[in-house]
């Protein structure tokens, strides 16, 4: 299988994932010019009209670096698109993408239309869609997108419940394209077992929240920092849709983490159901928390995550096996 353009020659096989609040132009620039996919959620971008801004200050921004360091990596910018009635910005948020011809789409919650589709494609971009399940693994598949992006068990924010192993394992059955891992990647280590299961990246989200340059409040990184898979909670309250949270936030916002009510998953609601707003109050983080122990610039994190991935490679060949 040969990788789309787009996904070719980045300085580490590592997509940042988009993150509501904390992906913001000044983490997208750094994750890019450390040569990996940076990427945000179009509707960070507020007011509307704030997506053709961003586009352009980061598109500038790459440009400049790219010219005052003509042999360095620049990796691709990724756009999230959340498809789903609730959001009324999709058509323009798209619309806006097409214009600058964003060469990685990352559609969410269902599979993109037909109409999305062919104006990505119509410029070259590619279209990469999450899932956690097979079953949502094949309907997108079915409607065109160009890659999928597993969401395994303890990825932060909305998470599947299936292990990693078993849900590239069955996705490679059937799919050749390419595919995104993302679920407690926090090493570089990491990196590689996802290309030894069988992913071709690692997608990271929760690492990016405890750097210089997200859009997090220094009580949400130090949260991070502080924390262990063992302070992560998974529940449906605040979205309608299950996700990993720190225990601290709920905590802070007054409910019991141990004792949390289940809400309806057919009344999905970003605003959150119980009064404390979800990635704003309550903080998403993935099960990878405990590798976190500092806040680094993103710059320092790629370079880490590169001498463990060249590390774990050396260990692995030099074994007897």
């Amino acid at each position: 299988m040969s990788l789309p353009a787009a996904l070719q020659n980045l300085s580490l096989p590592v997509i940042g994932s988009p993150l509501f609040i904390a992906s913001g132009p000044k983490l997208v620039a750094e994750q890019c010019k450390a040569g990996i996919v940076g990427s945000f959620p179009a509707l960070n971008a507020r007011p509307a009209e704030m997506l053709d801004v961003w586009l352009t200050d980061i598109k500038k921004e790459l440009a400049d670096h790219k010219a005052a360091h003509p042999d360095a990596i620049i990796g691709p910018i990724a756009v999230n698109q959340i498809v789903h009635q609730s959001n009324d910005r999709l058509a323009h948020d798209v619309e806006i993408c097409v214009k600058h011809k964003i060469p990685v789409i990352i559609s969410s919650l269902r599979a993109p239309p037909k109409e999305m589709l062919d104006a990505i494609h119509s410029y070259g971009g590619i279209v990469l869609h999450d899932v956690i399940t097979i079953r949502h693994s094949q309907k997108a598949i079915e409607s065109g997108v160009d890659g999928l992006i597993l969401v395994a068990a303890g990825a932060g924010g909305h998470a599947g419940g299936l292990s990693p192993f078993a849900l590239v394992g069955e996705v490679r059955k059937f799919f050749n394209g390419p595919i995104a891992l993302s679920g407690s990647i926090a090493t570089g280590d990491a990196i590689l077992a996802a290309q030894a299961m069988g992913a071709d990246f690692a997608y990271i989200g929760s690492r990016w929240l405890a750097t210089q340059e997200a859009n997090t409040s220094d009580e949400y990184r130090q949260a991070i920092v502080e924390s262990s898979a063992a302070d992560v909670v998974y529940t449906n309250l605040f979205t309608g849709v299950h996700g990993n949270y720190l225990k601290k936030s709920i905590v802070k916002a007054g409910l019991d983490p141990d004792n949390l009510p289940v809400a309806d998953k057919t009344q999905m609601n970003f605003a959150s159901n119980s009064g404390a707003k979800a990635w704003r109050d309550i903080w998403g983080a993935g099960q990878g928390v405990g590798m976190m122990e500092d806040v680094p610039t993103v710059a320092e994190v790629v370079a880490r995550l590169k001498q463990e991935y060249h590390a774990a490679r050396a260990r692995v060949m030099a074994t007897n096996f």
